[in-house]
């Protein structure tokens, strides 16, 4: 099968021209790393020849207690997403993609995964606003918010642009964001798939129980 092999900052730069109708916009920083795609394949995941690093990242969650990403989430399968819950469309629409997928996952598999959504909105965002909305989607998941230089550079460091919350042209507060879902090993806890805004409930039904294992989809 053949491979097309390419760097995270094109990647990037194509994602960002299809961000969320949350909002659009761009972002000078970004990371460079190698990913591969199957050219002829219809996954929707890229894998990554140069896995992310998962960040060092230090927020409140829901309960309004310091969640550490690599210490909670160290050796379980983990996804995460860049978003906020004023979000009219892109952010609920992959929430639930992955929480129905979930559902098919056996109970065990269930509670090992990580599903960790941070917030690019904290002003809003609390985290009894995150805990409300999440809890409609899926209460396992995890709701995190914080200082946003913080939450930005971890963003960046996955290869996620993001921007501050700002008024659009008709003076509605919108949160300009990528939409790409990272996955984590649970054997390396690197960053080692990235999906897109294209990805499916299907597609996740299909990869879930490659990914918790720390497979390739």
């Amino acid at each position: 099968m053949r491979k097309k092999t390419f760097a995270a900052a094109a990647l990037l730069a194509a994602a960002t021209l299809t961000l969320s109708a949350c909002g659009s916009g761009n972002d000078d920083t970004s990371p460079v790393t190698v990913v591969s795609m199957d050219s002829d394949s219809d996954t929707a995941a890229t894998v990554l020849d140069q896995p992310f690093e998962k960040p060092d990242l230090v927020l409140t969650d829901t309960h309004g207690k310091k969640y550490d990403l690599r210490k909670e989430t160290q050796g379980h399968p983990t996804l995460v997403y860049f978003g906020y819950t004023h979000c009219p469309d892109e952010c609920p629409t992959t929430m639930s993609n992955i929480a129905v997928a979930k559902k098919a996952l056996p109970k065990a598999e269930q509670n090992d995964l990580r599903v960790v959504f941070v917030t690019t909105d904290p002003g809003r965002d609390t985290p009894a606003a995150l805990g409300t909305w999440l809890n409609g989607i899926d209460p396992q998941f995890i709701g995190l918010t914080g200082d946003f230089s913080t939450i930005r550079t971890a963003a960046r460091s996955l290869g996620i642009a993001i921007e501050p919350t700002k008024k659009d042209k008709n003076g509605k507060l919108v949160s300009v964001h990528g939409t790409q879902v990272i996955a984590f090993s649970p054997k390396t806890d690197a960053g080692y798939v990235v999906y897109g805004q294209q990805a499916t409930v299907d597609d996740y039904t299909k990869d879930l129980p490659k990914l918790v294992k720390g497979a390739k989809p």
